[in-house]
């Protein structure tokens, strides 16, 4: 959970990091999650498989869990139902759970594990940060950026009426 990392300046103030594990067998993706949610409020971790993130959680409780959905032979989806089962018999907190997913049709993935919140890959730093945010605030987090847009067809302007128009 928060940790107390110290005194802040000389006010006499303490500084809570919170601690975020990132979970990805894709070196890039640890490392470009990474780059864009650390600070010094932030302290991130990683692991690289499912197993891991299970093991890590057990031991440490995490703030929040971003896994990839892809990874090894217990991906994001595995992870979060076993975090779920384990909390459902009181065996760790509850800890929410972005998930990165490869296309927009595995939000039906997401939401079915339990996850707080999703992103679609390809990842962008600004959606990156507002989810984690929106979840270290106890919210959720569903990205938008690739919902298809619908078209209604029949719907909207009349052509006048003209010499091509027929009544």
């Amino acid at each position: 959970m928060t940790r107390v990392t110290g005194l802040s300046g000389g006010s006499g103030s303490v500084r809570l990091v919170q601690t975020v594990l990132v979970a990805s067998d894709a070196p890039t993706i640890r490392d470009d999650v990474e780059a864009v949610i650390s600070g010094p409020d932030v302290e991130v971790r990683a692991v690289t498989s499912g197993p891991g993130v299970v093991a890590y959680v057990a031991e440490e409780s995490p703030d929040l869990v971003i896994v990839d959905m892809q990874m090894g032979n217990m991906g994001g989806m595995a992870v979060c139902l076993e975090l779920r089962l384990q909390e459902s018999y009181d065996a760790i907190d509850h800890i929410p759970v972005l998930m990165l997913l490869d296309r927009r049709p595995d939000v039906f993935l997401a939401r079915r594990s339990g996850a707080e919140g999703w992103l679609v890959k390809p990842l962008d730093p600004l959606r990156l940060r507002r989810a984690v945010a929106a979840l270290l605030d106890d919210g959720t987090f569903a990205d938008d950026s690739f919902t298809p847009v619908p078209v209604l067809v029949g719907v909207g302007t009349q052509p006048e009426a003209g010499p091509l128009t027929r009544p």
